[in-house]
């Protein structure tokens, strides 16, 4: 680095991704389909969408409805 930088009046930025908690789930392609065809249609990429989404149900309270068929 050059020394005529001076980084020490830099503000810090709080990392946006900091909350994040990486995890692997497995989706029904009629999912992962549904949420990239959203992604073209909006700009926003699908993984981000679906985030969205269930960020919704949490913040609403949603709970899905389960039917068991024997």
């Amino acid at each position: 680095m050059r020394k005529e930088y001076d980084l020490s009046k830099m503000k810090a930025k709080k990392n946006p991704y900091a909350n994040k908690v990486a995890v692997g789930i497995n989706f029904s392609h009629e999912v992962i389909d549904y949420f990239k065809n959203l992604s073209i249609e909006s700009g926003i990429p699908y993984q981000r969408l679906i985030d969205l989404y269930l960020l919704d149900c949490v913040k609403n309270k949603k709970k899905p409805k389960i039917s068991w068929v024997a």
